[in-house]
């Protein structure tokens, strides 16, 4: 099998040290992956597909029995008589505000259709507050796109949640930022998946958890305990003095945060 990914890594969206390891990981499986390349052409027989792939200033042909795209989401908001009302689309999404309005009085929009990120729950979450808001709930909050979970599910699996340690950068806070690997995780070890990583960063100056990027068996499941204590702005002492039961893969979110500041005890 081929991936041919246009941009400069797979799982361009990750955290760069997940997207390099989930890389290597893949090849090692078998996978030939292509980045900075994209299909020019298809040629298509009775038996077989012929891709022309191009990147980095050269081509190339290759002949495989299926291809499957994967070119990005546009909403579908053509022909639901948009037209003649105060309700915008920009690049094919609809422009809505906190509360998911539009410019149309009365009229409301949620998921796919509005934009990123295009998460089932993202989605699901969207509704809520706008049915919430427009029945007059009293602590209802809009969304905040940093708490919502976001899960690949490729083998290895792999989640995040908030930040990037380059975005966090980018934005001009000062980090401190945690690791810890599957191997020294017993759970991990006896389930026979000893492949993965827990990555943890936080403000060093507030010890505010900023993002939790994960990749290994069950971080799907696990994403959300990193995405309650962003919820709750929860701070590295919090998670720090939180008990984690052994064994559990969990163990390796609590090492992650406790090697962000010095003081892991399983490496």
């Amino acid at each position: 099998m081929t991936v041919v990914e246009v941009l400069d890594r797979v799982l361009p969206v990750e955290d760069e040290e997940i997207s390099a390891f989930a890389r290597k990981s893949f090849e090692k499986q078998g996978l030939r992956i292509q980045t900075g390349a994209m299909v020019a052409a298809l040629e298509r027989t009775d038996k077989s597909v012929t891709a022309r792939i191009e990147g980095g200033g050269q081509g190339s042909e290759l002949e495989v029995e299926r291809v499957i795209l994967a070119v990005g989401i546009v909403g579908n908001f053509e022909d639901i008589g948009l037209e003649n009302t105060g309700v915008a689309v920009e690049k094919s999404h609809v422009i809505v505000d906190e509360w998911l309005r539009t410019g149309e009085p009365g009229v409301y929009a949620i998921g796919d259709l509005v934009g990123p990120p295009w998460l089932a729950h993202k989605a699901s979450h969207e509704g809520v507050v706008c049915i919430e808001r427009i029945a007059g709930v009293n602590d209802v909050h809009p969304l905040n796109i940093r708490n919502i979970p976001a899960c690949t599910y490729c083998r290895p699996q792999v989640a995040s949640v908030g930040l990037t340690e380059k975005a966090a950068r980018d934005a001009g806070y000062e980090l401190k930022i945690g690791h810890f690997p599957f191997i020294g995780n017993g759970k991990a070890i006896a389930l026979g998946e000893p492949e993965g990583m827990i990555k943890t960063v936080f403000d060093s100056k507030t010890g505010e958890l900023l993002g939790a990027h994960m990749i290994g068996a069950e971080v799907t499941e696990l994403i959300q305990g990193y995405t309650i204590a962003k919820t709750l702005e929860t701070t590295e002492a919090d998670l720090i003095r939180t008990i984690f039961p052994h064994p559990t893969l969990s163990e390796t979110m609590h090492e992650a945060v406790l090697d962000a500041y010095g003081r892991a005890i399983h490496f």
